[in-house]
């Protein structure tokens, strides 16, 4: 990975930095020398788990996507030279029972973002989190940066008005604004409510008694499902290069929901087949069937390549999972 000479000292602001992605960027921008702020809202029940070991090392300031006024203190406290936008409801099932919710945080909450970074720090370069969701019912295969977009999902709406809000404030405002169109990008810090934790958290508790049998819905749906470690050194990448630009993060490669489980079950040597039940209670109204990304871009002019394999991903979340459970019951 290219790194720069110049990062030592740089200030950085992640909103949604309590998340999975927030969490490895915040990593990875402390390695680099930044200093690091990040965006949480205020609660009663503060959930900071998979940033604990960073929190002696981070500045936590207090905003919501919601409230303009709150996010332009945050940003003016701050003072960054680089925002990365990724917060949002990203749980594409919740969009469906919570359509408007979603559309203010992850649609309208990108334009309160940008509009607390032109009013504050008008020279700070931005990222937002873009998502393959916002192709939907593929146009063609594999997905890049011209495929043309179809949402499937109100999660996916919101996503591509985030993205063109975001193409809008760089043009018309010449600000430094990237895009990342992610492809599904997993870790061992990956919510309990995706499949791809689900799954190996599952079968992990099978593998321990703890469980019986795992329920899904759709096992035929593909997914290009890279490591978000990964993913998140290319953020850091586009922000880095000369112009800003929008890039397809994936990996190339698909791979259906029955596959994740037959790769986390053989690697506690169990038959999947023998503890998974289809469930249509938990089929989406319109599905996404097949999502592949083309980083043929992203390799070309920010020298990124996906470095975790699909199997290695799942075995790596496996073990996490099984470590986790393990100490617990001890």
């Amino acid at each position: 990975m290219p790194v720069s000479n110049n990062t030592e000292g740089r200030r950085a602001l992640i909103t949604g930095i309590t998340g999975q992605d927030g969490s490895y960027l915040a990593e990875l921008l402390l390695e680099l020398g930044y200093e690091v702020f990040g965006v949480v809202r205020r609660a009663s029940t503060e959930r900071f788990e998979r940033i604990d070991h960073l929190r002696d090392r981070v500045n936590l300031l207090h905003a919501d996507l919601l409230d303009q006024s709150s996010l332009n203190r945050a940003f003016a406290e701050a003072a960054p030279v680089e925002v990365y936008n990724l917060a949002a409801q990203s749980f594409v099932p919740t969009s469906w029972s919570e359509p408007v919710l979603t559309a203010q945080f992850t649609g309208m909450g990108v334009t309160r973002v940008l509009e607390a970074l032109r009013q504050t720090c008008p020279e700070a370069r931005f990222y937002q989190a873009s998502s393959s969701e916002m192709f939907g019912k593929v146009q063609e295969s594999p997905q890049k940066e011209s495929t043309p977009f179809y949402p499937r999902s109100p999660y996916g709406v919101a996503k591509v008005y985030g993205h063109w809000i975001t193409v809008n404030y760089r043009e018309s405002y010449d600000l430094y604004a990237c895009s990342g169109i992610l492809f599904n990008h997993e870790s061992p810090r990956r919510g309990l409510e995706f499949v791809t934790r689900k799954i190996t958290h599952t079968a992990a508790r099978i593998k321990l008694g703890l469980a019986s049998e795992l329920r899904l819905g759709n096992l035929d749906a593909r997914r290009d499902w890279g490591f978000a470690g990964d993913y998140v050194r290319a953020m850091w990448l586009m922000l880095q290069s000369d112009e800003p630009d929008d890039y397809v993060i994936a990996t190339g490669e698909t791979h259906s929901v029955r596959e994740c489980c037959e790769v986390a079950f053989a690697h506690l040597g169990l038959d999947w087949q023998d503890f998974v039940k289809t469930d249509d209670k938990l089929l989406r109204p319109a599905e996404v069937e097949f999502l592949m990304g083309d980083y043929s871009k992203a390799k070309r002019q920010l020298k990124w390549e996906p470095e975790v394999s699909f199997n290695s991903l799942i075995e790596m979340m496996v073990d996490s999972d099984l470590a986790s459970l393990t100490e617990r019951r001890r």
